[in-house]
């Protein structure tokens, strides 16, 4: 897999062309430069700075870290207790699982803007594949507003040039749905079992049963950090005990 600094030798994003695929101002852009929150871009022909996919995601990250109320200070300090190695892919999951845990913000976007932030013209065929991954969904007002996941937007857009037939993707989701479905109501269960049923048996008062009900939402990011984990580490065994390596 490529490490973040190989993401960023791949440039070719002028600074215009990074902040309208990310949805920022330029100036938003220098600003997170010179606060150190993104690698310098790489210097090019006639001295135009050019930036990379690695920039793209670091700035997603950044956003979404902003928008569940993190100050630039914390967002920095967040930031160097990363990998150095991390790539853009594995930036833009860390990023999906900083949103996975928060309300739905799914978001209603034109055709227009949503191929600004893709970087790309979509075709109905990469609009059907971004629908089966779960990226898009058609709205009932027309074929050219789609409410998009914006924390899924930027993976789903790379899978795009992945050579897999619709009908692969569709069925990968349902297997995905159908086990991620399956482990959230096994261990809800062990948590009302082993933890609440106990609990709740005794006599407590209001502020401790309020106490221990939100104890399961601040279990939520942790979780799914854990099942992300494990599942990166089972499915790495998987390939490696079927293609070697």
């Amino acid at each position: 897999m490529a490490t973040e600094a190989e993401d960023v030798a791949e440039t070719h994003l002028t600074v215009d062309e990074l902040a309208a695929r990310a949805g920022v101002t330029v100036r938003t852009v220098r600003f997170y430069g010179t606060r150190g929150l993104l690698p310098p871009p790489e210097i090019g022909p006639r001295r135009v700075g050019r930036y990379g996919q690695g920039h793209l995601s670091r700035l997603a990250l950044i956003e979404e870290l902003q928008h569940q109320g993190l100050t630039l200070a914390a967002i920095e300090r967040y930031l160097r207790r990363l990998p150095d190695d991390l790539s853009a892919h594995d930036l833009a999951i860390h990023r999906a699982l900083v949103a996975s845990w928060t309300p739905d913000r799914a978001e209603e976007t034109p055709r227009a803007l949503l191929e600004r932030r893709a970087g790309r013209a979509l075709t109905e065929e990469d609009v059907e594949r971004l629908v089966a991954m779960n990226v898009l969904e058609r709205t009932e007002g027309g074929t050219d507003t789609f409410r998009v996941d914006p924390a899924l937007l930027g993976l789903g857009v790379q899978l795009l040039d992945v050579p897999m037939a619709l009908e692969t993707i569709r069925a990968a989701r349902a297997v995905l749905v159908e086990h991620a479905r399956a482990t959230a109501r096994e261990l809800t269960r062990l948590f009302h079992d082993e933890v609440w049923g106990p609990y709740s048996a005794g006599e407590s008062d209001p502020e401790e049963v309020e106490a221990m009900k939100s104890l399961s939402a601040h279990m939520q990011p942790l979780v799914v950090q854990a099942l992300v984990t494990a599942f990166q580490r089972s499915l790495k065994q998987e390939l490696r005990a079927t293609y070697g390596g």
